[in-house]
């Protein structure tokens, strides 16, 4: 434990500084008892982070690998809240998605380096602009031109940092969100190409041009309620649509009946893990 912690704590303190409220939380992984399957998931298990950039904060919880191994890479993912639960606090941002790496069978099984970051409460993941009238693209326009959100950005750039610190197996690096979390995973695969090695989308939408970037590298799997008042299904269709067209492995995923919480629905799906996990770049 002793030696990850130095090695990516000097890591990170070489380009960027980590801001920590309680001193015991300068680990970045700590290793806690395991779950038992009667157990309510501990949260508490992700532990609390604050990156650090040119004056701009992004917390984040990290959730480490069960049984760590000194001198082995683990896969990373990166999860990308809605935007219900942006803001500071640092706990929100797990409100979804965070139970299903605590179960104790998931961490036995897919041992990872798992992120949640958390957005200003006046930002977005995504550079996204809403439109007054819907088009064939949905609501938004993408301007694939301008400079990614300062949050997305933060997001890159721990990444980055992550990779740096030598624990983190680059062929197996993923990302996902859901709804303004979807909308963020869509551009971050257009802003960084090669750096996934699988991809998941829920209930968000994209700029379609950006499918040409990206759609053959890795594979992506697309999901939506049929019925989502928020972001209308046609959001995902379209970006299946032309990822399909960009010769993309892409799998697409629509609930009837289902509204904008379709990622109930998309954790629940019993292969979504062992999905992710397969996934490795050549």
């Amino acid at each position: 434990m002793k030696s990850l912690i130095r090695t990516l704590y000097l890591s990170v303190m070489k380009r960027f500084l980590i801001s920590i409220p309680v001193i015991s939380m300068l680990m970045l992984f700590s290793f806690q008892p395991f779950i038992s399957v009667a157990q309510e998931p501990d949260r508490d298990l992700f532990e609390h982070q604050l990156f650090i950039q040119n004056g701009d904060t992004l917390p984040c919880r990290i959730l480490s690998p069960i049984h760590f191994s000194t001198g082995e890479k683990y896969p990373l993912f990166i999860f990308l809240h809605g935007a219900g639960e942006r803001g500071n606090d640092n706990e929100a941002q797990l409100t979804w998605g965070a139970d299903l790496f605590l179960d104790s069978a998931n961490r036995e099984n897919y041992p990872a380096i798992v992120v949640f970051p958390q957005c200003a409460a006046d930002s977005s993941w995504s550079a996204r602009v809403r439109k007054k009238t819907a088009d064939s693209v949905g609501n938004y326009r993408f301007p694939m031109q301008s400079e990614p959100t300062r949050p997305l950005e933060l997001v890159m750039n721990f990444i980055d940092t992550l990779i740096s610190s030598g624990i983190v197996d680059v062929k197996r690096i993923y990302v996902g969100g859901l709804s303004m979390g979807g909308f963020g995973t869509f551009e971050i695969l257009w802003r960084r190409p090669q750096l996934f090695a699988a991809a998941i989308a829920i209930c968000g939408g994209g700029n379609p041009a950006g499918a040409k970037i990206y759609g053959k590298n890795f594979p992506i799997w697309v999901f939506h309620g049929a019925e989502d008042p928020v972001v209308p299904v046609n959001s995902s269709r379209i970006m299946v649509e032309a990822l399909k067209e960009a010769k993309a492995r892409v799998k697409y995923t629509e609930y009837p009946g289902v509204q904008h919480d379709s990622w109930k629905n998309a954790i629940a799906e019993a292969d979504l893990l062992p999905w992710i996990f397969e996934q490795k770049k050549k």
